[in-house]
């Protein structure tokens, strides 16, 4: 009896621990859709994107702005720097991760492939000083000459790469997600 309790419980924990491991859920297609394809072209979309604990990204800047009104600079400058850090941090760690991933430039991020890999943030946590970043997202792989989706793969609460330092800046505790973004992606296209 208590053999077989064991047997049970071993088994559900090697099961869960496997299923938390994967943290992501394909859609439509399959990575076998992709796997000939060496380069792809890539856009960031942040449109509907929620921010953890908050009703809508814009509730989420109120607060934060308005902790700052002491100081309108300062909240202005929040304001400006959570959308700029996107172009300017964020979207370019995923794709130097992912391209220096691949070190023998098995695949590639460029500026000119007929394949959209389309990332779209649907979460995040910008996580605190001692805490990381954590990001959702949901991502199309597009053949745009035929208008056709070959791949469409979420992966859920990624947490951000852990940094030897304590993150005060914001935006660099979202590199670290966006980072460990890339490296999850990578793992499952090698």
């Amino acid at each position: 009896m208590y053999r077989k309790i064991k047997v049970i419980i071993i088994f559900s924990i090697v099961f869960t621990s496997f299923s938390y491991a994967q943290r992501y859920q394909i859609y439509e297609g399959g990575f076998e859709n992709i796997s000939d394809i060496k380069s792809f072209n890539v856009a960031f979309n942040y449109e509907n994107i929620q921010v953890h604990g908050f009703e809508s990204e814009e509730d989420f800047l109120k607060e934060k702005m308005e902790k700052r009104k002491a100081n309108p600079e300062k909240a202005a400058a929040f304001r400006r720097d959570w959308f700029s850090n996107r172009d300017q941090y964020y979207n370019p760690a995923f794709i130097n991760y992912f391209n220096n991933y691949f070190k023998k430039g098995e695949r590639k991020i460029v500026v000119d492939s007929p394949y959209l890999m389309k990332v779209n943030l649907t979460w995040i946590y910008p996580g605190y000083a001692l805490e990381p970043a954590k990001l959702s997202v949901t991502i199309e792989f597009i053949d745009t000459i035929n208008s056709k989706k070959l791949l469409v793969v979420h992966f859920e609460k990624v947490i951000g790469m852990e940094k030897k330092t304590i993150e005060i800046d914001e935006y660099e505790r979202v590199i670290g997600a966006f980072e460990k973004l890339a490296k999850n992606l990578a793992i499952q296209l090698k």
